[in-house]
């Protein structure tokens, strides 16, 4: 059945905040178990900021619904088949490479996402935007450099960002998919087919700084955007809705 305009224009709200509560959540876990306290802190606060680009997409994503719910409902009381986040990003932490990789992948691809958003013919979506893509200007500029810096380091670390390169890589084709409700909702969004070549060249020229060696897989996991997960996904709601679906409604 074809959705309309505004169902249309919710799933897309929906899987912009998924993907920021989905990584918060991951990032969150490195709170006091960064390899050093600098980093510590930074990764807490790419959390933060990715959080709160998320609230902002939930609250106008309860505005359109328009039936009584709030962000909490979107956050808390939505099982994991109705979440839209990118597979990426719901993949365990790993090692801190691994965290470094799925953040620079992600990061790439939003900071070219919200530079075009910024010009959305949604006046909400806009002003999102141009909030959140001053946050992602240096999301990227700390991912990129730790990617360099592992990469061109010592032959441990130079591995380990290697095997990271390659085991997520999997998992970046779907970014570039649009979803149905993408397509219905063009000029609000960004036909994010048209932003891979760029996101390749960015990556090319980070990795060569690396050394790395970009992987050639050219099969790619999908279904995230239409709610069809990993098995991590679960996992990772089973902690975040805890609090809300044992005490609906509880307030602190």
């Amino acid at each position: 059945m074809k959705l309309s305009e505004k169902q249309n224009l919710l799933h897309y709200l929906l899987h912009m905040a998924d993907n920021g509560l989905i990584l918060a959540q991951r990032l969150g876990e490195w709170c006091g178990h960064g390899p050093v306290l600098e980093q510590d802190i930074a990764l807490t606060n790419i959390a933060l900021d990715v959080l709160g680009q998320s609230r902002y997409f939930y609250q106008y994503a309860a505005e359109v619904d328009g039936n009584g719910k709030s962000e909490d409902d979107f956050a808390y009381f939505r099982d994991e088949r109705e979440f839209k986040n990118f597979i990426l990003l719901e993949q365990p932490n790993g090692d801190w490479a691994h965290t470094i990789m799925r953040q620079f992948y992600y990061d790439n691809f939003m900071q070219l996402v919200y530079s075009q958003l910024v010009s959305s013919s949604d006046a909400q979506v806009s002003a999102i935007a141009s909030k959140a893509i001053k946050e992602v200007d240096y999301h990227l500029k700390f991912s990129s450099e730790w990617v360099i810096r592992m990469g061109d380091g010592t032959d441990e670390s130079h591995k380990r960002i290697q095997e990271a390169a390659s085991a997520l890589w999997e998992y970046t084709g779907e970014m570039f998919i649009p979803a149905d409700y993408e397509l219905e909702t063009l000029g609000i969004c960004t036909n994010v087919a048209n932003l891979k070549n760029e996101w390749l060249k960015r990556l090319n020229d980070v990795f060569n700084q690396a050394t790395l060696q970009v992987p050639q897989t050219n099969w790619f996991q999908t279904g995230g955007k239409s709610g069809v997960h990993s098995e991590y996904l679960g996992i990772l709601l089973t902690d975040l809705q805890y609090i809300q679906r044992t005490f609906p409604g509880c307030k602190w």
